[in-house]
């Protein structure tokens, strides 16, 4: 059944069940900012996808008339310039549950001063990971950024993708793509830019949405993509390389609570509305849950 929205607002504040403290359980998703792509010149990594948590059922407990602390992550910034390494989004949370930016595409620096043809790039860790740009010189190939980091149980994300070898014409340079949270960012390989990583489906507003989505890579010479979708998590894709063409921002992430409309009379979140015998909490920008 969908969601019906029926009044809320950011500063709207509810009270607690009889004002006596009874607790009671709730559903919840936790979702971080996704990260912006890189913009290296021989072929970017896309955005990693914003950190995703939630519980499938009522289990989380809270206490009515408790005031829980609710932050909204922004997306990362995107870059105007080449040859810029993208930018980390920014943790959600609820209470005790934190979701982790998503990294940003992954800058290799020089390769060619290093000893290890892997070329460690030791950034671009987040909720998940960054894809890695590729470098004109093989065998050198940049390493995607890690995902679930920090780690949690279950994972709220994957790796992105390697770059490419180096060598070759121009549009065989690629980028990799940036993980997500239903799937870990696909290698740039010669003239394909990786994919990114897919998201998650969650139906906790009452209709099917996907969350955290990882951005693409691009090929040397390739345009900017278009920014990660606000209130999703989802990264953006690497910038066009090769040019001062910016990379764009990563979407913003999202905090919903999920419970029985019975327990609580709460009016706390940027909109709330019921769907079957629940009420649905959204937020889409800092504020608190009175439960």
């Amino acid at each position: 059944m969908p969601l019906i929205t029926t009044r809320g607002s950011a500063s709207a504040r509810g009270f607690g069940f009889g004002g006596g403290g009874k607790p009671y359980n709730i559903q919840y998703l936790v979702v971080a900012g996704g990260g912006s792509g890189g913009t290296f010149s021989y072929g970017g990594g896309g955005g990693g996808a914003g950190g995703f948590r939630n519980v499938a059922t009522k289990s989380f407990e809270v206490v009515g008339g408790r005031n829980y602390t609710v932050t909204v992550g922004n997306g990362g910034a995107g870059n105007t310039t080449s040859d810029c390494k993208g930018n980390k989004g920014v943790d959600s949370v609820f209470d005790t549950i934190s979701s982790a930016g998503g990294g940003g595409g992954v800058n290799l620096g020089n390769p060619a001063q290093s000893t290890n043809p892997n070329h460690p790039t030791g950034s671009g860790s987040g909720g998940s990971g960054g894809g890695s740009a590729t470098y004109f010189q093989g065998p050198f190939r940049g390493r995607g950024g890690a995902g679930n980091i920090p780690p949690v149980s279950p994972p709220q994300g994957t790796g992105g993708g390697d770059g490419s070898t180096g060598g070759g014409p121009t549009n065989q340079r690629a980028g990799g793509g940036g993980g997500g949270a239903g799937g870990t960012g696909v290698d740039g390989a010669s003239g394909n830019g990786g994919d990114g990583g897919a998201g998650t489906a969650f139906t906790i507003t009452g209709s099917s949405v996907t969350y955290s989505s990882g951005g693409y890579g691009v090929i040397q010479g390739q345009g900017a993509g278009s920014a990660g979708t606000a209130n999703r998590g989802d990264a953006s894709p690497a910038g066009g390389a090769g040019s001062p063409t910016p990379s764009a921002n990563g979407g913003s992430g999202i905090v919903v609570i999920r419970r029985l409309t019975s327990d609580s009379n709460s009016t706390s979140g940027n909109s709330v509305g019921t769907c079957g015998s629940d009420t649905i909490h959204t937020f889409t920008g800092d504020g608190t849950y009175t439960a």
